[in-house]
């Protein structure tokens, strides 16, 4: 699987695919946001960001494209934007989720309660607007 960086003008595949699957989509052009797609065999399989700066980060909207679910790439997905968040100095991944806690649960992190996340992480527009108090916070520290 190749990583590429995607650039403000390139994300209406990314934003196709997050609508697709019921997830937010309307601050992908906001600044301080690092997508990604993940491509095999010349075609998109999953999207995925990093949002912020400092040692804690946000999570944004790893999503795995239709047809693709349930193989594995979900997996590789994360495990390339943690390698790559904790390249970029960050200690801390934070995310909300409504669907995937067991599988980012799977993979370390831990639910948390929301009041507990960090000022920089509950200062995100996901935070505060997009996703729903309903939406399960979890954090992970990279090793």
């Amino acid at each position: 699987m190749h990583m590429t960086a995607l650039s403000n003008d390139d994300l209406e595949p990314l934003r196709d695919a997050l609508i697709l699957a019921g997830l937010p989509a309307d601050d992908l052009n906001l600044p301080g946001r690092r997508f990604f797609s993940f491509r095999q065999q010349d075609s998109d399989v999953a999207f995925g960001g990093i949002e912020g700066t400092g040692s804690d980060r946000l999570l944004r909207s790893l999503v795995v494209v239709e047809g693709r679910r349930g193989q594995g790439t979900g997996a590789l997905v994360l495990a390339a934007l943690e390698a790559f968040a904790k390249n970029e100095g960050v200690e801390w991944v934070h995310l909300l989720t409504e669907s995937a806690t067991a599988f980012f649960a799977a993979h370390g992190y831990q639910v948390q309660e929301r009041s507990l996340a960090p000022a920089s992480i509950c200062a995100t527009v996901q935070f505060k607007r997009l996703c729903p108090a309903s939406a399960a916070y979890l954090s992970k520290r990279l090793a």
